[in-house]
């Protein structure tokens, strides 16, 4: 299984630029949320795709945001760690605070300030011996890594500090094939989903 396998509806972006959004379940009206606000719709390696082609950040912004309300009325098991869609009306951060690097079955981050070193420690990440990057705590499997970094993500946010989450994922057409999803009843208890932030 994926990172993109775990939550019902999984948002993120590929390293070219396309904001890609994933449905693990049907949710009623999804499909039409998403056309209309642009997104483009894929079949690939078994699974529908949801692609907003490269666009300006407010551009994709706007449009995953009236996306993203919608789909938050039918539910709430949504994890947003798009990297296109991140705007706001300063200036962009061209280089982030804190940059979130997953592949090869964990993640590593970089910091590049005191406070954003700080908040990565608060949520248990410890610093590399070169002390270069921050890794995860040992022993998370792919759902405890995004729940690590959508927790410290979010903490970042909330305190002004710029975020960028790299998936892994060059291009749409690198998008891994759908995996099976364990549910509750057969597999581990998920864990609680992320708020999305207000657009």
């Amino acid at each position: 299984m994926s990172l993109l396998d775990i939550p019902d509806v999984f948002i993120g972006s590929t390293d070219d630029g396309h904001t890609v959004v994933v449905l693990n379940r049907r949710i009623r009206d999804a499909d039409r949320l998403l056309t209309e606000a642009g997104f483009l719709v894929r079949e690939h390696h078994g699974r529908k795709l949801y692609l907003l082609p490269p666009c300006t950040t407010r551009d994709a912004h706007e449009r995953a945001g009236v996306a993203m309300y919608g789909l938050l009325a039918r539910t709430h098991d949504l994890i947003d760690l798009s990297w296109t869609t991140r705007w706001s009306p300063g200036p962009p951060a061209d280089d982030p605070d804190l940059h979130f690097q997953f592949g090869d079955g964990s993640v590593a981050v970089t910091a590049k300030t005191t406070a954003a070193r700080s908040l990565l420690e608060q949520h248990g990440f410890t610093p590399t011996a070169d002390g270069s990057s921050y890794r995860p705590r040992d022993g998370l499997d792919e759902r405890g890594l995004l729940g690590a970094v959508t927790a410290a993500e979010t903490h970042a946010y909330a305190h002004g500090l710029s975020a960028r989450v790299g998936l892994g994922i060059p291009t749409p057409a690198d998008i891994p094939p759908a995996g099976r999803r364990l549910n509750a009843a057969t597999g581990p208890t998920p864990a609680p989903p992320a708020r999305r932030r207000t657009r």
